[in-house]
């Protein structure tokens, strides 16, 4: 018979007339691996925040930990309890080497007086041998990966004697690899009775490591479940509420003139010889493995990595890409993977992260910011990708996931581009979500709009593309047609190429 680590009754949870949860209870046993899930905005986060004791449910609740039942639970009962969490902003110090960011907290929890670099080097390293890790110790955070910054975070947390550890999204930007490693060491950690707490969206990931299952649904618990009474359509229908069907998009392919066009565009260490026509309407798509110069070569195209050698065109032009500006002047948007880092203005209001791409559009006669049009253009922004949003003024870190990546989409989608590149557009968002944002795209290309989307998620290039190119180390060795090739095809080829 299992023995119950942690268990929560009667949790609530109300923000300014919003119920984030309502009712939940909420179970782990010691050395399961349960997994919660939902949509952006069910009360998943909520729940995380009340279990670390970060945030404090309302009145009512009873939280039971190792047996007790505590009273005025806080961040500091869950520390000492063993409850560590991975959150997905990753929460490191970018100033700080990557085993500093690793030892930090073992070494305050120490109470150590003095440093001592070789302890923070082999507290550092034996975290990341348990997830077989070979990162930079010396290097500082801000200059390693997304990749390699989950790591440091995944290792950090593994640094402590932990009872419960709680991954929220700890796999958005992990290789295949990368991703077996972690497992097998959630695996590890069920061996020795360390409970794990894995939020994903990726519902693949989440049948592959799950034993239980809790699904959330508008902050209510809507039940848990063994992992082999689900499968994927039954738990999205859980989610949702309702039957989500994807159509494959069927854009036309294009000769002539294209849109876009690069000619054998190269940068050392970067990318090399890439050959690339985009047309007006078409959604392309660009996948491989993490690592393989995909993320670079569109800051290529966007000025923020400008290429060494090669030829860009637009519209059969030869044309000059040596920085941001020079992109923004001829129509090319960028969206970025990390939206929380390089997408928005965390802090800064919907409002404001909406029209930061078109200031000069809402000037006055006089030179200063007409607040007339300036609200009709916030206004228009929030209606037409149907932001789901209190106030223009609110901040934008308080929005879940998907409406955060609406309001990326929407301030560049503002300045009318031509060419929209979009890096990871659905990272870390829900599946209904993910289908609201395809539908926005391929409106987009409705209208016109030449688009690349970038993923390592096979399924979004497959479905919403009409070509996609495979990226290996720099280069690109395969193009399919959509329409003529399967996707296990791709798959395949993909795997050939590592």
């Amino acid at each position: 018979m299992t023995e119950q680590f942690l268990s929560l009754n009667n949790i609530n949870k109300r923000y300014a007339g919003v119920q984030a949860l309502q009712s939940v209870d909420f179970d782990i046993d010691k050395g399961e691996i349960h997994c919660l899930v939902g949509e952006n905005g069910s009360g998943k986060s909520t729940l995380i925040k009340i279990i670390s004791g970060v945030v404090q449910p309302d009145e009512g609740a009873i939280i039971t930990i190792d047996g007790e039942q505590l009273q005025d639970y806080q961040a500091i009962d869950a520390i000492h309890k063993g409850i560590e969490v991975i959150y997905q902003d990753l929460s490191l110090f970018p100033n700080l080497t990557v085993a500093e960011n690793i030892a930090l907290g073992e070494i305050i929890a120490a109470g150590h007086k003095f440093i001592q670099w070789k302890e923070i080097e082999q507290i550092a390293t034996h975290a990341m041998g348990k997830i077989k890790a070979n990162l930079p110790l010396d290097e500082l955070v801000e200059n390693i990966s997304l990749a390699d910054q989950q790591l440091v975070a995944i290792c950090r947390a593994l640094t402590h004697e932990v009872r419960l550890v709680i991954m929220d999204e700890p796999t958005t930007a992990l290789t295949r690899k990368e991703v077996d490693a972690l497992f097998s060491v959630v695996q590890d950690l069920q061996s020795k009775g360390i409970s794990v707490m894995f939020v994903s969206h990726k519902l693949d990931e989440v049948f592959e490591i799950a034993e239980s299952i809790t699904i959330l649904r508008d902050g209510a618990k809507v039940g848990t479940f063994p992992c082999k009474e689900l499968d994927n359509e039954k738990m999205v229908m859980l989610m949702t509420g309702k039957k989500l069907e994807y159509a494959r998009f069927k854009g036309e392919l294009q000769s002539g003139t294209a849109l876009f066009e690069v000619r054998g565009l190269s940068k050392s260490g970067n990318f090399k010889d890439v050959n690339l026509k985009l047309y007006p309407g078409e959604i392309l798509g660009i996948t491989g493995l993490l690592g393989s110069g995909r993320t670079e070569f569109a800051q290529a195209i966007f000025g923020l990595n400008p290429a060494a050698s090669g030829e860009i065109l637009l519209e059969g032009k030869p044309t000059e890409l040596n920085n941001v500006q020079d992109a923004i002047g001829l129509g090319i948007a960028y969206v970025p993977e990390n939206r929380l880092v390089q997408g928005l203005v965390m802090q800064q209001s919907v409002g404001k992260n909406l029209v930061i791409t078109i200031l000069k559009n809402l000037l006055n006669s006089a030179g200063l910011i007409s607040q007339d049009k300036m609200k009709g253009s916030i206004d228009e922004c929030i209606k037409s990708l149907t932001i789901k949003v209190p106030s223009a003024d609110s901040p934008v870190q308080t929005l879940s996931g998907g409406n955060q990546q609406r309001v990326v989409l929407a301030k560049w989608i503002a300045t009318q581009p031509k060419i929209l590149i979009l890096d990871g557009p659905t990272v870390g968002v829900d599946v209904a979500a993910k289908g609201a944002i395809h539908d926005i795209v391929r409106g987009l290309a409705a209208q016109g709009v030449g688009i690349i989307i970038i993923s390592d998620e096979l399924s979004e290039v497959y479905h919403n593309c009409t070509r996609v190119f495979v990226m290996h180390k720099g280069r690109f060795v395969g193009e399919f047609q959509t329409e003529k090739t399967s996707e296990d095809e791709i798959k395949d080829f993909i795997a050939q190429s590592r």
